[in-house]
């Protein structure tokens, strides 16, 4: 089972470097969240690939810095907007396709957003034929304050597009906006292709593995009889720890489970 880490728990610290510390830690899954469009750059993207030929390090997913963006950029009734964001998209698919990796996470469009359901569907799609070109899938996230923080959003692209229709569950995320993670599991099984992992307990939702009150050995066997085999990246924020070797900890504090 891959146990891996995305450079965004170290932010604001510079993308590079926060791959660096993973890869130094021996950690050997990670996700790259991009912070600049300057890093999309072929230099800056040969850095990280260096680092990743080195330590060996299996880079499961890419996370666009557009994220904040993209309701305004894809989901919005402005069709250039839309013809660069498709562009942006495409760049991020060939740059996972450098890595290896599979998989771009979208945090997608804002409730208040112009489109309908079958729209915004077929806005997906267009993102996800451009990356499949390369081998790469796009991943809608559950996010709060976005139409994917709404379950019943995320069954309306079920039922719109199918299998095609593929998620990335944030357990944090899910506590957000008040559902329990495994309602998503259970209902979005099928559609599953990857996880973002932290803790949670009754004062924060958002704490490094081990720190909190969730069973991660339930949450493992769970996920893997329902089929899944993707990887778990811990994703929380910088105000989750104090030290960077606490990151550190709560994964090796993972891979000691039984059902990890």
């Amino acid at each position: 089972m891959k146990i891996g880490v995305s450079t965004s728990c170290f932010y604001p610290l510079e993308t590079e470097l926060a791959f660096e510390k993973i890869a130094k830690a021996g950690i050997k899954t990670a996700e790259v969240f991009f912070n600049a469009e300057c890093e999309l750059k072929q230099d800056f993207v040969d850095i990280l690939l260096k680092i990743q030929h080195e330590y060996g390090i299996d880079i499961v997913s890419v996370h666009p810095t557009m994220s904040l963006a993209e309701s305004f950029m894809l989901f919005s009734a402005y069709d250039r907007r839309l013809k660069a964001g498709i562009e942006s998209y495409r760049r991020y698919s060939e740059i996972a396709a450098m890595f290896g990796a599979r998989y771009i996470i979208m945090h997608g469009g804002k409730p208040n957003g112009v489109l309908e359901n079958g729209e915004y569907c077929e806005r997906y799609m267009l993102l996800q034929d451009v990356a499949r070109q390369n081998g790469v899938s796009v991943l809608q996230e559950n996010v709060l304050r976005h139409r994917a923080g709404d379950i019943e959003f995320l069954a309306s692209m079920q039922e719109i597009l199918g299998k095609d229709a593929q998620f990335c569950i944030d357990v944090k995320q899910a506590l957000r906006c008040g559902y329990d993670p495994y309602e998503l599991i259970e209902r979005f099984s099928g559609n599953i292709k990857h996880f973002h992992i932290s803790d949670h307990s009754e004062e924060s939702d958002c704490l490094l593995p081990g720190r909190g009150e969730f069973d991660f050995d339930e949450f493992f066997r769970k996920t893997r009889s329902l089929g899944y085999d993707g990887a778990y990246i811990v994703e929380v924020y910088r105000n989750a720890y104090n030290e960077y070797g606490e990151i550190f900890d709560s994964y090796n504090f993972i891979k000691t489970l039984k059902n990890a």
